[in-house]
């Protein structure tokens, strides 16, 4: 009995030493340390050491951690509000329905716009959440004013004709939209798609005289599919989604990257529910939402 005292002291500093490096340790030692202990003394040191990953940290916090890195179904609510290029309009709709789906505590509200016009309401403190424009320039006007920050491109569009259904003016390319008894309708230019237009018309030597400036792509197709004009330019997106009520006529220089339409995407700087907003990009960048945005004949980043 007279050497076990100075024994346990030992070990006790011992222990102390392994305590953050050897848990299974632990157990053995609190035994021996104190063989008469009750067992819910020594299950208690166990359980102690289980708490303790190798290098100190609390595992299951740890695993916490990691378990809120992304949020998963029903861990979004509220409302996220989306202001979009209008040429977004379908494919953002139904991406906004699935989205909706794996978080059915979320609601999506889109304003589908010019992105001009969108970019200037963002300026002046519209509640947007997410801002996806048709052109980098009116998302390097909201993010040189701090009001966005990150962009990242989702999709490309090319520039394309859109026709009366049946061609009745016989339109093969951009030559032909100067051509007298044309009525012919034009993004404003103020609008990407109005920009591209006049790019790809001065490219191409073409002097028109359109009998409208829209204020975005949609109003154009509108006029188009309505009868109100004979042709005008607008995206390959708009062409697929006029299915039966137009037709569409391709442009020879439209593969030129320089008259392409990219299309950036960011969280707002006064975004309400930048969680949600989050992760409605990542919903759009991830394999499911590129493929949804194909469908609708956006090109890839």
């Amino acid at each position: 009995m007279s050497h076990e005292r100075p024994m346990r002291r030992r070990l006790r500093g011992f222990l102390a030493r392994l305590t953050p490096a050897a848990p299974v340790v632990l157990v053995a030692l609190a035994a021996l340390v104190a063989p008469a202990a009750p067992a819910a003394l020594v299950a208690l040191v166990a359980l102690g050491a289980a708490g303790c990953g190798s290098d100190g940290t609390n595992t299951s916090a740890a695993a916490n951690d990691r378990s809120t890195t992304a949020p998963g179904p029903g861990t979004l609510s509220g409302d996220l509000q989306v202001f979009a290029a209008a040429s977004l309009t379908d494919a953002f709709t139904e991406l906004g329905k699935a989205f909706e789906a794996e978080h059915p505590k979320v609601t999506v509200t889109f304003d589908f716009a010019a992105s001009s016009a969108l970019a200037q309401q963002i300026d002046e403190g519209a509640p947007a959440d997410v801002f996806a424009p048709a052109d980098e320039a009116s998302m390097k006007r909201v993010t040189e004013r701090g009001n966005a920050s990150d962009p990242r491109i989702i999709a490309r569009n090319r520039l394309a004709i859109l026709v009366e259904k049946g061609n009745p003016k016989g339109i093969t390319g951009l030559a032909d939209l100067a051509e007298p008894g044309v009525v012919l309708a034009l993004c404003a230019p103020a609008v990407p798609c109005g920009r591209l237009a006049d790019a790809a018309l001065e490219k191409a030597g073409v002097r028109v005289e359109p009998a409208s400036l829209e204020e975005n792509v949609k109003a154009v197709v509108a006029k188009v599919t309505l009868g109100e004009a004979d042709a005008g330019i607008v995206y390959a997106t708009d062409v697929k989604a006029a299915g039966g009520k137009a037709e569409g006529v391709g442009i020879g220089i439209a593969g030129d990257p320089s008259l392409e339409a990219v299309y950036p995407i960011a969280v707002t700087k006064q975004a309400r529910n930048a969680a949600a907003a989050r992760a409605w990009i990542e919903f759009v960048r991830s394999g499911e939402g590129q493929k949804t945005l194909a469908k609708f004949g956006f090109l890839s980043p």
